[in-house]
Formats: C-alpha cells, sequence, structure tokens
C-alpha cells in the first residue's frame, strides 16, 4: 500500500450532504452524443473508498482503477470481473475512463491534481475519508448519505448507515469481553518495524468505536506511524498486539528468529493474535471487515506468526 498524504479541507457533514444533492441534476447531464441515464447511474471509481461505498450503497461501478491489487489487498467487497479497470489509481487511463462513458466519477481530496481531466470528462463527487487528527468513521458514515444523495438514492445511504450502526452494536457486544486490555493494531513490514495505527486511522477509530482501548495513543501521521521500532511494543505490556495484514516470509522468518520479539510481553504472554488482509484507507465495507475479523480473530484465540494468512 503506497502511503498517502492527508487531505487539508475538511467541510461539514452538512456541507457535504449540500454538495452531494447539487450533483443530483449535473450528474446525469449527458455528454454530447450521449443519451441521458434513466435508470441506474453509471460510475465509474478512482478511490477505492468511494468505490467501496457505492458498492455499500448497491450501486456497483462500471470501472474502477487498479482491480488486481484490490482484490489482492482490500479482498472485500468483491468486485465481478466484467468491472472495468482504468490502471492506477495516480494515473489512471482517461481515455478507457471516457469510453465507458460515466455519468459520475467518484474521486477523493488525495486526487485533486486530476480533477480538471476528470471533470472534461463527467461530473466529479470528491468526498474526504482520512483527514489529519480526525477519526474517519463518521466521514465514511456520512459518505453513504453524500453519494447516495448524489445518485439521487437518498434511501440506499439511510439503509446502509443504519444497517453498518446496527452491525457495529452486535460486534461491540460480542468483544465487551475483551475490554479488559487495551489493543495495538499493526502492520509488520519487516523483522525490525511496524506500522502502528492511531485514533486517526479506521482500524484505531473502529477499536473506539468497537468499545475497545487503542493501545496506541501517540501521535500518528496519515493515519498511522511508521516506521516504528518494534522494540516500542515494550511500553505497551499489557495489551493484545493484533496484526492486520500478512506478514513478508523474511520479515517471519528474522521475527522467528529474534529474542527481542520472543521477549515482548504480548509475544511471551501469547497475546499475539492476526487479521487478513484489509485496505487501510478503505470506507464503511473495509471498516466491517476489520471488525468482524477482529471479533473472530479475539474469540478464536491468539495465534502466532507462523500461521498462515
Amino acid at each position: 500500500m503506497v502511503d498517502r498524504p492527508a487531505a487539508s479541507f475538511r467541510p461539514g457533514r452538512r456541507a457535504v450532504l449540500t454538495a452531494a444533492g447539487s450533483l443530483l441534476a449535473a450528474a446525469f447531464v449527458p455528454l454530447p452524443g450521449r443519451a441521458a441515464t434513466a435508470t441506474a447511474p453509471r460510475l465509474a471509481a478512482i478511490d477505492w473508498a468511494m468505490l467501496e461505498t457505492a458498492i455499500a450503497l448497491g450501486h456497483m461501478p462500471l470501472a474502477a482503477c487498479e482491480l488486481i491489487r484490490y482484490r489482492a489487498d482490500a479482498v472485500a467487497p468483491p468486485i465481478p470481473d466484467h468491472v472495468t479497470d482504468l490502471g492506477l489509481r495516480g494515473a489512471p487511463n482517461y481515455e478507457l475512463l471516457q469510453l465507458t462513458r460515466p455519468d459520475l466519477i467518484l474521486s477523493s481530496p488525495y486526487y485533486t491534481r486530476y480533477e480538471d481531466r476528470l471533470r472534461a470528462i463527467a461530473p466529479v463527487l470528491s468526498l474526504p475519508f482520512y483527514l489529519p487528527g480526525e477519526p474517519p468513521l463518521p466521514h465514511a458514515l456520512d459518505a453513504l448519505e453524500a453519494l447516495a444523495e448524489a445518485i439521487g438514492d437518498p434511501a440506499s445511504g439511510q439503509a446502509a448507515r443504519a444497517r453498518t450502526e446496527a452491525e457495529l452494536d452486535v460486534l461491540t457486544e460480542r468483544l465487551r469481553p475483551f475490554a479488559d486490555r487495551p489493543v495495538c493494531a499493526v502492520n509488520l513490514g519487516d523483522a525490525r518495524h511496524l506500522r502502528a495505527f492511531g485514533h486517526d486511522s479506521m482500524f484505531g477509530n473502529l477499536l473506539t468505536r468497537l468499545g475497545l482501548q487503542n493501545a496506541w495513543s501517540g501521535a500518528t501521521r496519515f493515519s498511522f506511524l511508521a516506521p516504528v521500532p518494534i522494540e516500542e511494543l515494550a511500553s505497551l505490556p499489557e495489551a493484545r498486539l493484533v496484526i492486520v495484514g500478512n506478514i513478508p516470509p523474511q520479515a517471519a522468518h528474522g521475527l522467528r528468529r529474534s529474542v527481542l520479539w520472543r521477549a515482548l510481553p504480548p509475544v511471551a504472554q501469547g497475546r499475539v493474535y492476526r487479521l487478513g488482509r484489509i485496505n487501510p484507507f478503505g470506507g464503511v465495507p473495509a471498516g466491517l471487515r476489520f471488525a468482524h475479523l477482529l471479533a473472530d480473530a479475539l474469540q478464536g484465540g491468539p495465534t502466532s506468526i507462523e500461521a498462515a494468512g
């Protein structure tokens, strides 16, 4: 995952919904030579969080960026084979995008520099999810309603938000027995460094929403702090250590031989848990995937770095 700079602009929830609503008319103005869309909108997604948001509403985009990598790194929600791959998020194929004839292009402040070219093809809806120092889950929930308003299906946004809150409430009850200890969610890149997720990451924010304490209370940058020396985990002796995503084979080999790793309290005392791959810069679906995998992992019991996944 390429580390992304945080957006600097943060509109309020009312402003986001108002801006989205203004696209109701603009999004369906046909380009020259194209018939107006009378049924479901033709969506194209540059940003993965916006892609996930559209899927959560029941509106699968007809085109999106980096689908091979999305299927490997984000895993869910699944993308059908018929969805057109537009190439890199940082360098989308504009010619192919125009051929897909979208009614609305879904972007984010990460791609502001491309907006003029995108708007020459179709209206653009750009919503913020990850902002410095701010928990992203409220933005992701707001995005459900904002996108739903923009495509003329506000009921889908309200329903998706209600389903999400209800699902998180159920998971909170499942996780109540594990509120006795803080949880530290990390990615492991090599045998000496990790990426720690703070309160302004989706993973850290979800820990709080699920009634758990995020053990990583230090400052973060772009929703996480990296690289963090592994020995920093010694300062969190009571934490449950949750490793998100695959551990590179070379890193796993180094950790198995590391006296320092084995001496860390969460490791020595058998409090290490493993989760599958999740998009750390995703929308509501990524957040729900994290919450479900976390509940399954904690209820299933500790594991080790040798475990697959």
